[in-house]
């Protein structure tokens, strides 16, 4: 069993009322891509103060907020 959850809940993951976490998969590629599909999703609408990423352990995948993002140029 493969489990999707967040490090942190910043302001932006609280607000999201769509966001479910924890979630469960059987397969480990619809796992991973559905948590790349979440970090690509809070990384383009979320307040761009914060960076998202995944890492893996395991059978866990965990999204990771960067707090201090740096400004574009």
């Amino acid at each position: 069993m493969y489990t999707i959850d967040i490090e942190k809940r910043c302001s932006c993951v609280k607000k999201d009322e769509n966001l479910v976490l924890p979630q469960s998969f059987e397969d480990r590629a619809e796992a991973e891509l559905t948590a790349l599909k979440l970090v690509n999703h809070m990384n383009a609408n979320y307040c761009k103060k914060h960076r998202f990423y995944v890492t893996e352990e395991g059978e866990k995948l965990t999204i990771r907020v960067e707090l201090s993002c740096p400004q574009e140029i």
